[in-house]
């Protein structure tokens, strides 16, 4: 019994100096930042150090959220979050699968270079990626407006001036930037499969889609929903790649919520309250995204191996 109990209190010592620095570091890199950002989103305070005597600081209630939900740009910029949600989820998630899937399978030849070209974008650098993409989307002298009027000559290029349009190009690097990450997560994922219960089922006479939707697809539901719950935080998060590309414009019709944060926190008159209302929102609308996510995994996925 002693032997027993010894044990377990070394396991769970162990834990605790495995567990602790990293929970320290989260609280303090992640949720006290968090509260602090809740706390300030109920105050009035502009500017000064926090925490200093004589600073003004006083609560306000709800009235920065108030504020923000009457603010059409605040709409403005949801709505353009919620076209990357989109697009992230039902665009860069299904085309990583289907690419992984090609590779995985063999279905093309140089699979490694294809693999490699698929991921370079990952790791370019977004302000790099932005800028790029503005120069090739340019109505003067971009490769998109010389190709089309080679098709169409006389053709005005508005993709990035257009305000109905606008988003368009940036909704189309996202995809293109961020698939390569996806397909890295399938495909690592898919090599786990045991090929022997694939070949058990093609020996049962299971066609091709049998397999992926009875076998493959179900044992990779976890990974659907982490890859979902990625997809979900970076474009709630989504700020360098439009600062670089468009700046929210034309008309703040390409702005997103981070953005919105930081024009009003640090452009013109600095408005912090709201700034952190923005920021208290982003917070729980990526976890009420997210919940759902897990809920409909829950209902309607299958289980890994």
């Amino acid at each position: 019994m002693s032997h027993t109990l010894t044990k377990k209190k070394e396991e769970g010592n162990a834990f605790w100096v495995l567990c602790l620095p990293a929970v320290v570091i989260y609280l303090f890199v992640m949720a006290f930042p968090t509260l602090v950002s809740v706390w300030l989103s109920l105050t009035n305070y502009t500017s000064g150090q926090l925490f200093a005597p004589g600073t003004k600081m006083d609560l306000v209630g709800f009235k920065h959220y108030l504020k923000m939900f009457g603010d059409e740009y605040f709409w403005m910029a949801l709505q353009n979050n919620l076209s990357i949600v989109a697009i992230s989820v039902l665009g860069q998630i299904p085309l990583g699968f289907v690419l992984a899937y090609v590779l995985y399978r063999k279905l093309v030849v140089w699979t490694g270079f294809w693999q490699t070209i698929l991921y370079i974008p990952v790791i370019i650098s977004t302000i790099v990626v932005g800028i790029l993409w503005q120069t090739i989307f340019s109505p003067l002298a971009g490769p998109v407006t010389a190709l089309v009027r080679m098709f169409i000559p006389g053709w005005e290029n508005t993709l990035m001036n257009d305000p109905n349009v606008a988003m368009v190009p940036v909704l189309f690097v996202t995809l293109w930037m961020y698939t390569g990450t996806y397909l890295i997560i399938f495909l690592a994922n898919l090599q786990r499969i045991e090929p022997s219960i694939l070949e058990a089922a093609r020996i049962d006479g299971a066609n091709e889609f049998q397999t992926l939707g009875r076998i493959i697809l179900p044992a990779l539901s976890g990974v659907i929903v982490t890859t979902a719950i990625l997809a979900i935080s970076g474009s709630l998060k989504a700020f360098d790649l439009i600062f670089s590309m468009t700046s929210g414009g034309p008309a703040h019709r390409t702005s997103v919520l981070a953005l919105y944060m930081y024009d009003n926190a640090f452009r013109g008159a600095p408005d912090y309250g709201l700034a952190n209302a923005v920021s208290t929102f982003m917070v729980a609308l990526s976890f009420g995204l997210i919940a759902v996510t897990q809920w409909v995994e829950r209902k309607f996925g299958g289980k890994e191996d």
